[in-house]
């Protein structure tokens, strides 16, 4: 019995140690009464004008992107600029050497695997301040599609329309608690299984057919994921802080798994879309994030001030293991964005 190897799509380790650290204390401090900055921030200012910009791949292949794109800004008020000046320029291009962010979102195609960073942690200089390839510094990748300089996949426009609906604060909708994917994933192996591996080190099924759980075979090549790393990238995420609409089974944000990843056929989890196109879901949500109507400006205008109002009261925490006074950091970069979702509001 032959089991599908599946690379997942994940950041590196330590980006996301680093936004681990910064979103629990970002819980801890809305729980004093700051909300909005869970909620809110992780998102672009409304109506706001988010630049994109490639390290490498050429103009054909930038002006493919941008049309995959252009899906999710009919969807909603928000605008990506690729540089074009209008249609007729080149498009924008960063370096590794930028001093300066040349963009808010900056692609690559050089890194292995398929990833972006969430949201407005695309220009968040504490994510990668110790160096890395990625990060929210000048500099640093915030989405990566690998490969496709010199080989894309079958169904490319909809992995670039899954990245930048992470890059604009979409999270997996196999993880949205109202979904049924934490009951319906078969995390465990069956039992008996004797752990067994392919010659290119993927846990297959064993001698009697019995097969590996999601926890083994994510263990093997070639994604090589501990316990954790799985529960980080595959675990319902049920927490307050998250804006999560109906579990869609359409959405472009679902994973599409081999069936084995599943208790039941067909599984509740399983997509039921073309895995390409935006479905309705999609659409409402980025409505919900970035809508057009004055009531939604207004609210957001509402909370970005109120937390301005609150951002002095409180300790700034311990300092930071880099020597530098890392929660006074988290506070000034909250300042910042919720300085932007007010200005924008207006």
């Amino acid at each position: 019995m032959e089991l599908e190897s599946l690379p997942l799509e994940s950041l590196p380790d330590e980006v996301v140690a680093q936004i681990e650290v910064r979103d629990r204390w970002r819980r801890t401090t809305a729980a004093g009464g700051l909300e909005f900055l869970i909620t809110d921030i992780g998102r672009w200012p409304l109506g706001k004008t988010v630049r994109v910009a490639f390290l490498d791949g050429d103009t054909d292949l930038h002006a493919d992107i941008a049309g995959a794109t252009k899906q999710i800004t009919d969807a909603c008020n928000l605008t990506l600029d690729f540089g074009q000046n209008g249609g007729g320029g080149a498009f924008r291009r960063w370096t590794e050497d930028d001093p300066d962010l040349a963009a808010e979102i900056r692609v690559s195609f050089d890194l292995p695997g398929f990833f972006s960073l969430v949201g407005t942690d695309s220009t968040d200089s504490v994510i990668g301040a110790g160096g890395g390839p990625v990060g929210g510094n000048p500099g640093q990748r915030s989405l990566n599609l690998g490969g496709f300089a010199s080989h894309r996949p079958t169904q490319w426009e909809g992995t670039v329309r899954h990245e930048f609906l992470h890059a604009l604060g979409f999270h997996h909708s196999h993880q949205n608690m109202r979904g049924t994917c934490e009951g319906e994933f078969r995390w465990e192996d069956e039992v008996g299984y004797v752990p067994t591996q392919d010659p290119s080190g993927v846990f297959v099924a064993d001698a009697q057919g019995r097969r590996p759980g999601i926890y083994t075979f994510l263990a093997g090549e070639p994604n090589k994921w501990p316990r954790a790393k799985v529960d980080h990238n595959l675990r319902t995420v049920d927490s307050p802080d998250l804006v999560a609409g109906p579990f869609d089974t359409k959405s472009v944000m679902l994973y599409r798994f081999p069936a084995f990843f599943y208790k039941s056929t067909p599984s509740s989890c399983a997509p039921t879309g073309n895995g390409q196109n935006l479905s309705d879901g999609d659409r409402r949500g980025l409505d919900l994030l970035y809508p057009h109507v004055m009531d939604g400006l207004a609210d957001r205008q509402a909370r970005a001030d109120a937390v301005l109002e609150s951002l002095g009261v409180g300790p700034e925490g311990v300092p930071g293991a880099n020597g530098g006074d890392l929660a006074a950091a988290y506070r000034s970069r909250v300042e910042e964005l919720a300085a932007a979702q007010a200005a924008g509001a207006r």
